[in-house]
């Protein structure tokens, strides 16, 4: 799920970008919460990290867009933040607060969606996201962030993570499609692999943050496909 903010104080405006935001959704197989506010006051004041993806107006009735964006920089430095603006020379400054990208009113479906996809892959890469996982003495939620591969060990899920461990009840199927979208993949039947964390294959081995495990015959054509992709995306 990615939760995204649409800050516009032009109710048609805002519509359009919903109605787009939905639609390329749907054709890359992703699901979106979206919540719209028509004050830069009022976003900020429901603001509380939760969100993946920003569209912001620059020119705001309040406090324009730009102002915003800063005040959203000082307590979340990863959200990806799209300005929607009239001017193209406005969003220039979008550098200032490291903005992901900017869009030119009229906005257009084409020119969109194309920068969306770009934002979707962005997010899948960045691993910013937080799952619930079933233990024996209830429920605990993890950062998939600091999740640096999941392993299936007699019937138990044991989800190694940067600062220990957490183990667990479930399927690794069931882990899969709470991961859906992020760069989790089968190096083989018994390990779901964070991609972030791989610095090196050796062979039939690859490391995962310092942890070297084996990558089984049938699971080394889509591990090493999923890891390229990965690379490529993130530029590595």
């Amino acid at each position: 799920m990615i939760k995204a903010a649409i800050v516009e104080d032009n109710l048609s405006h805002a519509k359009t970008i919903e109605e787009f935001l939905m639609r390329c959704a749907s054709e890359c197989g992703r699901t979106v919460d979206v919540v719209s506010y028509q004050s830069g006051e009022e976003f900020l004041h429901a603001y509380d990290k939760a969100f993946d993806l920003v569209f912001l107006d620059i020119e705001l009735p309040d406090k324009d867009g730009m102002t915003v964006a800063r005040e959203i920089r000082e307590i979340d430095k990863s959200v990806l933040i799209i300005f929607v603006t009239n001017l193209a020379q406005y969003a220039i400054n979008g550098y200032d607060v490291s903005a992901f990208d900017f869009i030119i009113k009229p906005v257009g479906y084409y020119n969109f969606a194309m920068k969306l996809r770009r934002a979707f892959e962005s997010l899948a890469s960045s691993c910013k996201r937080k799952i619930w996982v079933t233990t024996r003495q209830g429920k605990q939620m993890i950062d998939a962030e600091k999740l640096k591969y999941v392993e299936v060990m007699q019937h138990t899920l044991v989800f190694h993570m940067t600062d220990g461990t957490v183990s667990g009840t479930g399927t690794l199927k069931s882990v899969q499609s709470a991961l859906a979208g992020m760069p989790f993949e089968l190096c083989n039947r018994c390990y779901l692999v964070n991609l972030h964390y791989v610095t090196q294959i050796d062979g039939n081995s690859v490391c995962v943050g310092g942890e070297y495990l084996q990558i089984s015959v049938p699971k080394k054509k889509d591990f090493l496909s999923a890891l390229n992709k990965f690379l490529a995306i993130k530029g590595g």
